[in-house]
């Protein structure tokens, strides 16, 4: 389903605007695939007189959908597996030292999808650390998408998701069959905190966060917003936390204040002391 020029042009100065997220020119194949749908449900014949009606309408609730359709929402459990290994033999030990006269431990999720990363990390707490059943333990996800958290908050997944990076006994373990879906057990659904948030705006209602994980999601912006992202997220990180980004993301060149950390196969990041 074609689009005008002059209509993707539109669309993607209205993604660039409400979520900082950079739609190249070569990205117009893109939009025809991802908002014919929308066309179908709106009546509307075509692209163009989808965003004609746009235009026209100023519709908050047809803008939500075509963002929502826009966003990239490619995750799985354990996600590239060495983050996580990173995070259980060398930070968590670090920090629950750190912490322990505290007893309060806070993770973020940012831009967390359909929810398989916060749950992997729920998921590795649970089965690494029961010292954590006795300390307050806030671990926060947040997307702009609400179609994704709807999803992430019913944590029900299908037989091709949680093959995706979740072993068969983590499976059995914390999973149950619901017909042909995979219902995520209530202990640890209760574990995790599901926000909607816009990572282009502030995050003055995060409280002081020892571990963010902010992955795969910086390469969407252009290089101002990515500035502008890692500024908010140096004010929310403690000065002793930890920062993982994606493996093809990093702050080098954007933002001095953090330096790179190797831990073993991981590359995590934290402040410059």
């Amino acid at each position: 389903m074609p689009i005008q020029g002059s209509n993707f042009d539109f669309i993607r100065q209205l993604i660039r605007n409400r979520t900082g997220v950079v739609l190249s020119e070569d990205k117009m194949y893109l939009v025809e695939s991802r908002l014919a749908f929308l066309v179908r449900e709106t009546g509307t014949n075509s692209l163009d007189g989808l965003v004609t009606h746009l235009r026209q309408q100023k519709s908050n609730c047809l803008t939500q959908l075509i963002i929502e359709a826009m966003m990239t929402n490619e995750t799985f459990f354990f996600r590239d597996v060495h983050p996580f290994e990173a995070l259980k033999i060398f930070v968590l030990p670090e920090l629950l030292q750190k912490r322990k006269l505290e007893g309060r431990l806070n993770i973020w999720c940012g831009a967390c999808s359909s929810g398989q990363e916060p749950y992997s990390i729920a998921i590795l707490l649970q089965e690494n650390f029961p010292q954590l059943s006795s300390w307050q333990v806030k671990l926060i996800a947040s997307d702009i998408s609400t179609s994704m958290l709807k999803k992430s908050m019913a944590g029900s997944y299908s037989q091709h998701e949680v093959n995706r990076g979740l072993s068969a006994g983590l499976r059995q373990k914390y999973f149950h069959p619901s017909g042909n879906q995979w219902l995520i057990k209530e202990e640890i659904r209760r574990m995790v905190e599901f926000r909607q948030m816009n990572l282009t705006e502030t995050f003055s209602s995060m409280p002081q966060i020892d571990v963010i994980f902010l992955r795969n999601v910086l390469i969407y912006f252009d290089i101002e917003m990515k500035r502008k992202i890692l500024a908010g997220v140096r004010k929310v990180l403690r000065d002793d936390g930890y920062l993982f980004l994606g493996g093809g993301e990093t702050t080098v060149n954007l933002d001095d204040s953090f330096i790179p950390v190797q831990l073993d196969k991981a590359v995590c990041y934290r402040l410059r002391r």
